[in-house]
């Protein structure tokens, strides 16, 4: 393996209820979000993402801001977006927040940028939806040229050309960047050919039939002669004592996530037996320690992953039973997989 495995963790920060079954608001689920960023840090997980949305289901919409109130709670665990929206961000703007995460953090930044899988942001912003592919690759271009820390002389079409600009505050090392990809062949090609690690979101079907866009990246990352690059996994997931305990915690709560989600795209609803099926050879991670160990270990070694990021929240769950989640990921599943890869 390349590069050694890294196991962290990603949530949108699920608006979620109380134990009684209660909603609470999006401001009680950025503070425990909080919460769970600093017990991930303490059992020692690599990785805490948060992912920017900008809908009633998730609270989390500047997720910088939420990241830096972790970074001050924090020591070790790195930080960053799961996902960016690029495509509806001003790449320079971008950047400057994730240096200052870099540096309230000493050094501990990431960004993964990525085109989202939502598009409230384009009016939201002002942005043309019919530009969605442009604005994502002239935005990503500018990106790459600000990670290199010089003056940047800089046009495009659609945002106002720079000359020999610089940002601030610069970041003391590099900054970490991925690119997020949810299945197409351009979105992998395109992360190869800036010399970026490629995070692939895998939220259904079985994580086996994206073995041909790991191998299409390393065949593009030889072509463009860079070197080798991590590859990372973002699933969806839930750890609990056993593996019926694990399913009856999730199951309400993604069964509803999922629905209102296909509702507003003409997906069918889903049922149980979905759920059982992704459960048992799809793309969620959810049963025991040793269960979701194994399909991990599985996963890496089907894609040559260097990192897998488990999407802990996933609907309404009760922030108690998330915590429980984390804590058996990083004191039981960590392990668990790296005994089993040594």
């Amino acid at each position: 393996m390349p590069h050694p495995i890294e196991l962290g963790l990603d949530t949108f920060g699920d608006a979620t209820v109380d134990g009684d079954g209660r909603p609470l608001s999006q401001a009680q689920a950025i503070r425990d979000v909080v919460k769970q960023g600093e017990l991930a840090d303490q059992v020692g997980l690599a990785f805490i993402g948060l992912g920017e949305h900008h809908r009633p289901d998730f609270s989390i919409s500047a997720p910088e801001v939420v990241l830096a109130a972790i970074a001050a709670r924090t020591t070790r665990i790195r930080l960053g977006s799961a996902v960016t929206v690029l495509s509806t961000d001003d790449p320079v703007r971008v950047f400057e927040r994730f240096s200052t995460l870099d540096a309230i953090s000493s050094g501990r930044a990431e960004v993964i940028v990525g085109r989202g899988s939502f598009t409230e942001s384009f009016p939201l912003f002002g942005y043309d939806l019919s530009q969605y592919e442009e604005l994502f690759e002239e935005h990503l271009n500018l990106f790459v040229e600000l990670l290199k820390q010089e003056p940047v002389t800089w046009r495009g079409r659609l945002r106002p050309p720079l000359t020999n600009a610089r940002v601030y505050p610069p970041v003391e090392g590099r900054l970490r960047t991925w690119v997020a990809v949810g299945g197409t062949p351009q979105s992998v090609v395109r992360a190869a050919y800036y010399g970026l690690p490629l995070m692939l979101a895998i939220i259904g079907g079985s994580p086996a039939r994206f073995a041909a866009y790991a191998r299409l990246y390393r065949e593009q990352l030889e072509r463009f002669g860079k070197p080798e690059l991590p590859i990372g996994v973002h699933s969806p997931g839930h750890v609990a004592p056993t593996d019926e305990q694990a399913k009856e915690e999730l199951w309400p709560h993604y069964q509803v996530l999922m629905n209102r989600i296909g509702a507003e795209r003409g997906w069918p609803p889903i049922g149980r037996e979905h759920f059982e099926r992704e459960a048992r050879d799809g793309a969620l991670f959810v049963g025991s320690p040793r269960t979701v160990a194994a399909k991990i270990v599985k996963t890496i070694k089907t894609l040559g992953l260097s990192r897998f990021d488990l999407k802990y929240a996933n609907g309404t769950m009760p922030h108690g039973q998330l915590m429980r989640s984390i804590e058996l990921y990083g004191t039981e599943v960590v392990p668990l997989v790296r005994d089993a890869l040594d």
